[in-house]
Order: structure tokens, then C-alpha cells, then sequence
């Protein structure tokens, strides 16, 4: 019998973010000091732990220097007697400011006057899109700011999103790694993307890149996003392309995933067999609207807790991914929502339960993070809607402004747990009993 299905959900979550951190993923990966020196570049939610990674296992003889940006407030606490030899400055995100500006164009000029013989550590995590600002000619930081803003309402995909990235920068797509050259490039990366695309990851700033400019400029005519006349201008002349697969100036590249999405639901799905649960693991690559996610992992749950499914319970099932929120007009005098992607699945999966008995959910960004909110995600309980009609809350209100915050809120649901300190996207636990 299962006596605290929230404090079991939360487990699981709590398994998942330990295995992705990178003090216990980096030491596999490093490469042994070169001749010359060694640089430490990087950007993402995960950038100040990664960063303490390798200041901890490098040799404390051989040289090391270099910068990281990261999100605000997400630099963790210093180790006692871990001396700083890198540098880790904070920025915003998902809309970037003038701090991520000025990281980014610190970050490429330290990249001159290296030699063949020097080695540059690139530490790469989820966010560091965002964080690694550096627009390319004929576009200002508004001008980025207010593109990145209608990409994250518009419902694209993290990949489109990306691909435009890449190609209104001068740090993204592989450009970072090719102001490197001629020194060896070693790549960390910590994936929070469906798929583990090494180029998609924090937009590829040391990876080849194989999308191009007409592609960029397809996705900003479909979702409506208008660019500056000279910056169009240059996207249709194929004068702000990426280096691609063979650039010679990527030829001494390399790159490690250290950590993954799936890693992470295998660990938790390891703990709850350990407490005697059968767990099924659907995917780590489950993207789309995230209430209609939800829906989907309702009808799962309740085919399962009635006995119709090939799932037996008692079962967690389990899954990962980047799914989205497109943002819906508001009505006018409408009060804004506040949530993000786990919050919205969240609304979707309570939504299409209906109260079913015996399922329990916890949905979280396992960078401790939903959207711009201060909570990682939230919990559904077979009671949510019950509990939410006693206070007057209306998910169908909710949903309609994209307000996971203000439904949870009340009801005591949020999960909060604050920086991470890594990031490997959704984590979602379905527990039916």
C-alpha cells in the first residue's frame, strides 16, 4: 500500500534531477590537460555547476581559466576549499538582457590568440539560448528580445525556435566553436531537448549546423514575426548561413553528452521498482500542447486504473520531453496567467481525469523552474477538481488564460523546490494505484 503518494511522486523527481547533476556526470568526459592552455567557455541553467565540476576535477597544477554565463539566482553555493578559477556571471531568461549581451561578447573575444595547442572547454546546457545573446549586424537587443518573447507565445517548437537563433546571432550555430580554431574544442552538454540534438541544444554554439536561412525565414512567416528590412534582407541573400557539417574550422570539435533526459526517467523508474512498483517508461521525446499532453496521459491513467490498459498497477509511468504552451488572448480586464509547461499539463491531465480515483500526477521542469515562475510544476491529486470547486476555481477559466499558478496555488499544489542546478527538461510521473 502506498501511504503518501505525494511524498513518493516527489522521490522520483528528486532521483531524476540528482542523476543529471554534473558533478557525478562530468569526470568521464574531461580530457587530459594540453601543451598549452585551457579555456572554459560556456552558457545554460546548469552553467555554474558544471563550471564547479571541472574546477573541482581538473588538476589543481594545470592552468585553467575561463567564463560561464547562467540564469539569475542560479549560480549554486561555493564548496568549501574549492578554489574559483572560473568566472560565472548571471543573465535572464528565457528573454535576454543586456548581462547576457555582454557575457556573450566576453566569452567571444577570449576566444583570440588561441593556438593549436590550447584546449577550449565548452560547458553547454539548456537556457544558454537565451543567455548567449549576441545578435547579429543590423539587429539590436530589443529587436532580439521581442522575437525570442513571440517565439516562446508563438507554440513553436524548440527546434524552429532555434533554427531562427542560430541565424540572427554571431555566437550560435557552430560560430563559437569556429572563433576557436585553430584549438581543439571539447563540448559538455547537458540535453534538454527531445532527441539529445547536440545542434538544438542551447542553439549549437559549438555544433555544426545543417538548418538554413530559408528555413529561418519560413518560421517567421508562419508564426507572424516580423524582423528589421536589413535583417530580412540579409536571411534572403543567405548572408547570416551558419557553418556547416565539414567547415573545416569545426575539424578539431568534439562533443559529450553527460547527462540526458532519459538517463533521468530510468533513474526514477530504478527507484520505484525499488519500492516495489511497476514503472513504464512511454518516452523521453514527448513534445506538443502541453494540456493536450495531458490528455493524452489521462486517458493512459484512467485505462490503466480501470484495468483496460497492458499497463498493470499499481504502476508509475513516467515521461520526458519539451512540450509547449501556446499563450491564448486575453479577454479585455482579463488578469494575466502565470505558469509554464508543467503547470499547463498539469491543468489538461486534471481536466480530462475528471476525479478519476486512484491516480495521482507530478509534473516539473527539472531545472526547478516552470515557464518564469518561482515553482518547478505541480500535483494533481484524484480530489484536485473537488478541492478547486470548494475555493470557486474554475480550471476551464484557468485554462483559458494559461493560469497553472493561480489554480495550484490555492489548492497547495505547486511544487517548489527552486534552482536545480541542471536541466533536462519535463519530468512528468503518473502514479496509478
Amino acid at each position: 500500500m502506498i501511504h503518501d503518494p505525494r511524498a513518493l511522486l516527489r522521490h522520483l523527481y528528486d532521483v531524476a534531477v540528482q542523476r543529471a547533476l554534473p558533478l557525478r556526470n562530468t569526470a568521464a568526459h574531461l580530457p587530459n590537460p594540453p601543451k598549452g592552455r585551457t579555456l572554459v567557455l560556456g552558457a545554460g541553467k546548469a552553467g555554474g555547476a558544471m563550471a564547479q565540476a571541472v574546477e573541482a576535477l581538473w588538476p589543481q597544477g594545470a592552468p585553467l581559466s575561463g567564463l560561464v554565463v547562467t540564469r539569475y539566482g542560479h549560480t549554486p553555493p561555493r564548496p568549501d576549499g574549492l578554489p574559483q578559477r572560473i568566472e560565472v556571471v548571471e543573465a535572464s531568461h528565457p528573454v535576454p538582457d543586456a548581462a547576457g549581451l555582454e557575457a556573450a561578447q566576453r566569452i567571444l573575444s577570449l576566444t583570440h590568440g588561441l593556438t593549436a595547442d590550447d584546449l577550449v572547454l565548452c560547458l553547454i546546457s539548456g537556457g544558454g539560448s537565451a543567455l548567449l545573446t549576441l545578435p547579429c549586424d543590423g539587429l539590436t537587443l530589443e529587436d532580439k528580445q521581442r522575437i525570442n518573447r513571440q517565439l516562446l507565445e508563438s507554440g513553436a517548437h524548440i527546434g524552429e525556435m532555434n533554427t531562427v537563433r542560430k541565424h540572427l546571432s554571431r555566437i550560435k550555430g557552430g560560430r563559437l566553436a569556429a572563433a576557436c580554431a585553430p584549438a581543439r574544442v571539447v563540448t559538455l552538454t547537458i540535453s534538454d531537448v527531445p532527441g539529445d540534438d547536440v545542434s538544438v541544444i542551447a542553439s549549437g554554439p559549438t555544433v555544426a549546423d545543417a538548418t538554413t536561412c530559408d528555413e529561418a525565414l519560413e518560421i517567421l512567416r508562419r508564426y507572424g514575426i516580423e524582423v528589421p528590412p536589413a535583417v530580412r534582407a540579409q536571411l534572403e541573400a543567405g548572408a547570416l548561413e551558419t557553418p556547416k557539417p565539414g567547415d573545416p574550422r569545426l575539424a578539431r570539435c568534439e562533443t559529450h553528452l553527460i547527462a540526458t533526459p532519459q538517463q533521468s526517467l530510468e533513474a526514477a523508474a530504478e527507484a520505484a521498482r525499488a519500492l516495489g512498483l511497476r514503472a513504464y517508461v512511454l518516452s523521453d521525446e514527448i513534445e506538443g500542447e502541453s494540456r493536450e499532453v495531458g490528455k493524452v496521459h489521462a486517458a493512459l491513467a484512467r485505462s490503466t486504473a480501470l484495468g483496460r490498459s497492458s499497463f498493470e498497477k499499481p504502476c508509475v509511468i513516467l515521461s520526458g520531453g519539451e512540450t509547449t504552451v501556446t499563450v491564448r488572448p486575453r479577454a479585455e480586464g482579463q488578469a494575466k496567467g502565470r505558469g509554464g509547461r508543467a503547470g499547463e499539463f498539469c491543468m489538461g491531465l486534471a481536466q480530462a481525469l475528471g476525479g478519476q480515483g486512484g491516480v495521482w500526477a507530478l509534473a516539473a521542469d527539472t531545472d526547478g523552474i516552470d515557464g518564469v515562475e518561482d515553482n518547478a510544476g505541480a500535483l494533481v491529486t484524484p480530489d484536485t477538481l473537488a478541492r478547486a470547486a470548494v475555493r470557486g476555481l474554475k480550471i476551464t477559466d484557468h485554462l483559458s488564460r494559461n493560469d497553472a499558478v493561480g489554480f495550484f496555488e490555492p489548492l497547495g499544489d505547486l511544487v517548489v523546490t527552486g534552482p536545480t542546478h541542471t536541466n533536462v527538461n519535463d519530468f512528468r510521473a503518473v502514479l496509478v494505484t
